[in-house]
């Protein structure tokens, strides 16, 4: 089969290699499916500059979210057959980026009927994401105000169809004229350009001097820190990723003053520790797309032989919404 590997650490136009691998074959607890549409996410770019927190022993095949077809069930998987179609992360070291791929089959959940191939490969990061984010650490309530910031990228969009959905107020951030108009049509209440304006000065007015009450930050740096500056009484700051590249230090007796709450977020977490919570979120998420009420922003859909080029551009911030791969 053919497939995108990585021998080195670096960027991804100069490390990953196409080359011809033997197919996988799926151990217990695992599938093999033929790879319908894989996802690039912010930490594939990361994993394979070697920088992520996960670290598959080199070489290994990168990717790690996909929709596909199962192929082939491992010992003593009865829950899937093959011909289902099915959506989730990946069993590293055999990735997404490749024409067959393993899952591990307690992960992988069925394809919401509503989306196709390219919709439900982004569908598990985007959405769990967001859901865990605003739901189970935020406790987002209906008539608050929602801050969402890379609200045209890939977790930020699904924040806002979210926030809609939970019935919440939602100002999002993005950056350019193009990225604001994606970020309205997605729903947004208001949008802000952060290079016409200031978002602060914005949240105030649009709240009346309240500020936000639930913040979605996967920006981290000069957004976190702002978003302190326009974060109301009891409001919560949903930590969500670092894509400016800045880890932001955060002024704890600031917080204390201004009585609001800083939430981590590391979903991959919920797998490994809670993974009836995931089954029981994407029962919902299912429930929400199949009622048209969230749909995948996919801007790209490209074929496997340009993961590359389509990583470099995603790595250097320059992408709205998601970007797939079909082989």
């Amino acid at each position: 089969m053919k497939a995108w590997q990585l021998g080195s650490y670096g960027e991804a136009e100069e490390v990953l290699e196409f080359v011809d691998r033997p197919r996988p074959v799926p151990g217990p607890d695992e599938l093999l499916v033929r790879v319908l549409a894989a996802s690039a996410n912010f930490p594939d770019v990361l994993m394979i500059r070697g920088s992520y927190q996960v670290k598959p022993p080199l070489p290994f095949v990168p990717g790690v979210e996909l929709c596909g077809e199962v192929v082939e069930a491992g010992p003593g998987v009865t829950e899937f057959a093959p011909g289902d179609r099915v959506l989730g992360g990946t069993a590293l070291p055999d990735g997404a980026f490749a024409e067959y791929a393993l899952m591990h089959a307690t992960r992988a959940v069925p394809v919401p009927e509503a989306l196709d191939d390219a919709q439900a490969a982004p569908f598990h990061v985007t959405y769990q994401t967001g859901w865990f984010g605003l739901h189970r650490r935020a406790r987002l309530a209906a008539g608050e105000t929602l801050l969402v910031h890379a609200a045209a990228g890939g977790v930020g969009s699904g924040a806002i169809q979210l926030g809609k959905a939970a019935g919440a107020t939602v100002i999002g951030v993005a950056g350019g004229a193009e990225k604001a108009a994606i970020a309205r049509e997605l729903g947004a209440d208001v949008v802000i350009d952060r290079y016409a304006e200031d978002f602060v000065g914005v949240v105030k007015e649009v709240t009346g001097g309240r500020g936000a009450d639930v913040v979605y930050d996967p920006v981290g740096g000069e957004a976190f820190r702002k978003s302190t500056k326009c974060i109301a009484f009891e409001g919560r700051i949903v930590v969500v990723g670092f894509a400016s590249g800045e880890i932001p230090s955060a002024a704890l007796n600031h917080a204390l003053v201004k009585n609001y709450s800083i939430l981590g977020l590391h979903w991959g977490l919920y797998e490994r520790l809670a993974p009836g919570a995931i089954r029981e979120c994407h029962t919902e998420l299912t429930r929400l797309a199949n009622a048209g009420l969230i749909k995948t922003l996919v801007t790209e859909r490209l074929p496997l032989t340009e993961v590359p080029d389509g990583l470099r551009r995603l790595g250097a911030g320059t992408t709205t919404g998601r970007i797939v791969f079909q082989p």
